[in-house]
């Protein structure tokens, strides 16, 4: 049996370490091929779609289909640029994200450093919420977005997201407040702090972690939602996601499926982004509410 001496891998370490990395190697592979045929599809020229190989670099890139797509795309009965509806999610997703995660904060302080009867009763009720699935929630909120007149507006897609997303944000702040140090609150009490002045002071400034793990799970919520976004908003308030489903469903004579491609990576592109630039600290946070709770 093969050991492992001087701070050296042994030989058997060795193959099951190139093993293990082979897999990895090949399971990226596979999983960026989407991504890869996407990529190329998008700066390829119709002709050469039609006549070349999938997989197959162009040769002859062009951003035509980009600019097209940024430009000039249908949805509905109005064609008009894909941009509108970019910015319309941005608009969607900014203040539902701020709000929720805000929210979820002051829910998971409450609910952990200033208790009250029957906060395990509210906790498990609201947790309860993290598992209605979307479509039983369309019918009461479309009554009450039209009584409140935000039907079909971005503000009422905010609204709508900000009470869906509230039940996973005070469950996330509300576990990694859980193992904050009790010892602390009780100090800042006794020295005359109050409600908003312990969060503000000592909750808030240490809950950098979670709040990077909410604001991600919560904008790639946002902005990939597409049920809400195609039932409570429409012409020109429709989000990202829904205008990619009308240009990718649009009838024309001729099928642009470089249009298709770029109008795709268009959509996911923010939340691609997000993950690429803070993915790391996505991990660290969730692990950080991982102690207790």
């Amino acid at each position: 049996m093969s050991i492992q001496v001087g701070g050296q891998l042994s030989s058997t370490q060795k193959f099951w370490r190139f093993v293990l990395y082979t897999l990895l190697i090949v399971f990226a592979f596979v999983y960026m091929a989407p991504l890869y045929v996407m990529v190329v599809t998008s700066l390829k020229s119709l002709d050469e779609i039609r006549g070349g190989n999938l997989m197959m670099p162009p040769l002859d890139p062009t951003f035509d289909a980009w600019v097209k797509s940024w430009s000039y795309a249908c949805v509905g009965v109005e064609c008009t640029g894909i941009n509108k509806y970019f910015f319309n999610s941005f608009k969607m997703a900014i203040p539902a994200v701020a709000i929720s995660t805000f929210m979820g904060a002051v829910n998971g302080y409450v609910l952990t450093k200033w208790r009250f009867k029957g906060a395990d009763i509210f906790f498990g009720l609201i947790l309860f919420g993290c598992f209605i699935p979307f479509q039983i929630v369309l019918v009461p909120m479309a009554t009450i977005l039209g009584k409140l007149g935000l039907a079909q507006t971005t503000p009422g897609l905010v609204l709508v997201h900000v009470t869906y997303g509230l039940c996973f944000t005070t469950l996330f702040f509300r576990n990694y407040y859980q193992a904050f140090p009790d010892e602390l609150i009780k100090a800042a009490k006794l020295d005359g702090a109050g409600f908003f002045r312990v969060f503000w002071r000592i909750l808030l400034p240490n809950s950098l972690p979670i709040i990077v793990v909410t604001v991600i799970w919560q904008f790639t919520n946002v902005w990939n939602d597409f049920l809400f976004g195609a039932s409570f908003a429409s012409g020109d308030a429709a989000p990202m996601t829904v205008a990619l489903n009308n240009v990718v469903n649009t009838s024309t004579s001729v099928k642009e499926y470089n249009v298709d491609m770029a109008t795709a990576i268009y959509a996911a592109l923010p939340t691609l982004l997000v993950y690429v630039l803070a993915g790391r600290y996505f991990v660290r946070g969730l692990m950080a509410g991982a102690v207790k709770g």
